[in-house]
């Protein structure tokens, strides 16, 4: 009886042995049928590259994809996206898709979209197709909406009677310091031209 039973479980193991072996072939020819193809690159292959808080890179920096700066850049950068964290310096020009500014920028920043954020400073001229300025950021030079604002002749100064038809920018605030420096010195022009103005 021990001999029949012996072979009766020898049997069994055999059979879920190979109902075992029949399924995982089974498994593996569905696996390898369903698999998918390898997907086409995308602009984004793999994490953002980063410029750290202690890293400071010269020269002339492309990223095909995505950018964070933290550190400081003295050249040119292109990137599709573009982040200046808090903290960081960058002296050239810069160009993207998107550039969020929350750091400094010195130089040209030609970008279809700009942030400015708060505490975000750029001095340079900005070539853009939209731009938007936080309070308490910092823009010391001129933003101008271009259609295509990455293309290099949108950078091409305006023709002398553009200059003269556009009216003045006008200012942020005037304090009331400045208001009486204004009147002030707007009364010694007067006196020293012999009239007055009103």
């Amino acid at each position: 009886m021990l001999n029949s039973f012996k072979s009766k479980a020898a049997e069994q193991d055999k059979s879920v042995a190979a109902r075992a072996a029949e399924v995982m072939e089974q498994a593996e020819h569905s696996v390898v049928g369903t698999v998918a193809p390898k997907p086409a690159r995308t602009t984004k292959p793999g994490p953002d590259s980063c410029i750290g808080s202690g890293m400071s890179v010269i020269g002339k920096i492309e990223c095909d994809g995505p950018a964070q700066v933290f550190g400081r850049i003295e050249g040119e950068l292109r990137a599709s996206d573009l982040m200046v964290g808090d903290g960081a310096q960058i002296e050239g020009n810069v160009i993207a898709q998107n550039v969020t500014v929350c750091g400094r920028v010195k130089g040209t920043i030609h970008a279809v979209r700009v942030k400015l954020q708060s505490g975000g400073a750029v001095e340079g001229d900005i070539f853009h197709k939209s731009l938007s300025i936080d309070e308490n950021s910092l823009l010391e030079g001129s933003s101008r909406r271009v259609e295509n604002p990455m293309d290099p002749s949108s950078s091409v100064s305006p023709k002398k009677k553009d200059i003269q038809s556009s009216a003045p920018a006008p200012t942020a605030s005037i304090g009331a310091d400045d208001l009486q420096r204004v009147e002030s010195a707007r009364a010694e022009w007067s006196e020293s031209a012999g009239g007055t103005i009103q």
